[in-house]
């Protein structure tokens, strides 16, 4: 909104107003805005959950071996994280920018979905929330719409990267892009020069319809991407300040692989794909991890709000859908490692457990999933009936605020290697 004021402004020699149209500027500026944001927002919104008895469903108390004290603490603090990024993001932002448009519709269409899960669960009493099936159905829909609106969108292109030798050794060749901007269905490989996976080159297979198949595959990725993600970090968030803290750092590496990809000298120095229009991604993510950040003030142990399935399914369908935008879905293992394993280990644990019982056997790998509920169950509160793989690991329990510091220490190592990408390849 107030992009197109003063660019309006702009016009009539306004000092200061050209200023709105770089993108560091309004970048930052969401930054600061969200986190104030979050952080003043926060403070009355968990006085009022209080006032209204709004608290998180009781936890499982056997979980924690320090025996904190979780009972009383208010939920639904995701409405904080989306409300603190959606006003920068009104304010600072290009609203037609299709991508922008993407973003906006994935936080509040999720944003509702877990805000259904959560109500459900505090005001009905249901422990189990809203059926997983809904949720699926939910997740698959944006995923589709967001899929469907890459394929249509005049507006959705990129400029390949080009290599151009112009006489010189291969050591010192030329990186352009092509000059006319076209839909694609090629994503960056992670650590392979060169060479892009292209959707269509996968369906070849169908002969003259390989480049429409390619794109019926792009759709279906898309929807495993935003649903993995989305359930990933759902997962993840079983402690405090572990789903806001992984994600902030997931954020703040993607904000630096969009604004590459939405750089021309950039995009041409690292040898990426070229995406005009992604630079409003920047703003977007800029507001995400100001928003999470300021969350954290309340959320870190002890917490004082906990965020539920409204902040953490929008959370990971705000990294899965912005991954697909800058064609880096590929890098998604890597970067969300932490909300991987988590979902891996579940399921790991229901699977084993399922194939053991048909035998009549009560076997588990795991002490505990997610994973990250491992490092804190003690050998006391283990089932007596079932057996362990894993029984003596870890050997000793770990107090949570330990545990979540060393996810942020490895998602920030996954992060950096996630970075380092664009050069080593």
């Amino acid at each position: 909104m107030l992009y197109y004021i003063f660019r309006f402004l702009e016009q009539y020699d306004i000092p200061g107003a050209h200023i709105w149209s770089y993108i560091s500027f309004r970048s930052i500026l969401a930054l600061i805005l969200s986190l104030c944001i979050s952080a003043w927002f926060g403070e009355y919104f968990i006085r009022f959950m209080r006032r209204k008895k709004i608290f998180e469903t009781e936890r499982d108390p056997i979980l924690d071996p320090f025996g904190v004290e979780k009972k009383g603490v208010a939920t639904m603090g995701g409405i904080i994280i989306i409300v603190a990024t959606l006003i920068p993001v009104l304010l600072f932002g290009r609203l037609r920018n299709i991508y922008l448009i993407l973003m906006i519709l994935t936080t509040v269409w999720l944003g509702l979905l877990g805000f259904l899960d959560d109500y459900i669960k505090v005001f009905r009493g249901n422990k189990d929330g809203l059926s997983g099936k809904f949720k699926i159905v939910g997740q698959v829909s944006i995923g589709f719409i967001v899929g469907l609106t890459l394929y249509l969108s005049p507006d959705a292109v990129m400029r390949e990267n080009v290599s151009v030798d112009n006489g010189r050794p291969a050591t010192e060749q030329v990186v352009k892009h092509e000059t006319v901007a076209r839909k694609s269905l090629k994503t960056t490989i992670p650590f392979i020069k060169n060479h892009n996976l292209d959707y269509s080159r996968v369906m070849a297979f169908c002969g003259d319809y390989a480049t429409a198949a390619g794109w019926i595959l792009f759709v279906i990725m898309v929807i495993i991407v935003v649903t993995a993600v989305s359930n990933g970090a759902n997962l993840n968030d079983g402690m405090d300040g572990m789903c806001a803290g992984n994600s902030a750092i997931i954020g703040v590496a993607l904000i630096i692989l969009a604004y590459v990809s939405s750089h021309i000298v950039y995009a041409a120095y690292f040898d990426i794909m070229y995406i005009p229009g992604s630079q409003e991604l920047v703003v977007f993510l800029c507001a995400f991890v100001g928003a999470l950040i300021g969350f954290l003030w309340y959320n870190a142990f002890p917490a004082q709000v906990f965020m539920g399935d409204t902040g953490s399914l929008t959370i990971g369908g705000i990294i899965g859908v912005c991954a697909v935008i800058i064609h880096k879905e590929l890098l998604l293992p890597l970067l969300c490692g932490i909300f991987f394993i988590e979902s891996l280990s579940v399921i790991i644990q229901t699977q084993w457990f399922k194939l053991k019982k048909r035998q009549g056997k009560r076997v588990r790998v795991f002490r505990a999933t997610p994973i990250h509920d491992t490092f804190r169950k003690l050998d006391k509160h283990l089932d007596d009936t079932s057996t362990y793989i894993l029984r003596n690991w870890p050997k000793r329990p770990f107090h949570e605020s330990k545990i979540t510091i060393r996810f942020w220490i490895v998602t920030i190592i996954l992060a950096a290697l996630t970075i380092i990408t664009l050069k080593i390849r």
